[in-house]
C-alpha cells in the first residue's frame, strides 16, 4: 500500500466488515500533523460521523437516538490500522466490527 493517498477522495466510500456486509461510509477523518508530515488516526464511519464532521454533533445526538441504526451505535470509530485501503475505491476492515469503537465513546 502506498504511504501517501488523496484521503478527501475517501469521504463517502462504504466500508465493508469481514464478512462482506457494509458498516457505513466514512464521513471524517481524523489526523494529526508534524511540521513536515500529517498521520491519519482514525477513520469515522456511519451517521454519527456525518453530523460530528459538520460540527452538529451536540445538536444531533439526542434526535438520532430515537432511529433504530443510532441505537446500535450509528457511528464507529475505525483507526488507521484497522482499515484496508490496498484498494481506496473499496476500504475493508481489518478486523471485527465489535472491536471498534463507538462514536460516543473516547477513543
Amino acid at each position: 500500500m502506498a504511504s501517501e493517498l488523496r484521503v478527501e477522495l475517501l469521504l463517502g466510500r462504504r466500508v465493508q466488515a469481514l464478512n462482506g456486509r457494509v458498516i457505513g461510509r466514512i464521513e471524517e477523518i481524523q489526523t494529526e500533523g508534524s511540521d513536515d508530515a500529517c498521520y491519519v488516526t482514525e477513520y469515522l464511519v456511519g451517521t454519527f460521523a456525518y453530523f460530528e464532521r459538520f460540527a452538529a454533533w451536540s445538536m444531533m445526538r439526542s434526535p438520532l437516538k430515537l432511529f433504530p441504526q443510532s441505537k446500535r451505535g450509528g457511528g464507529l470509530r475505525v483507526r488507521w490500522d484497522q482499515l484496508d485501503l490496498t484498494d481506496p475505491n473499496h476500504p475493508k476492515l481489518r478486523c471485527k466490527v465489535d472491536e471498534l469503537s463507538l462514536i460516543d465513546e473516547t477513543p
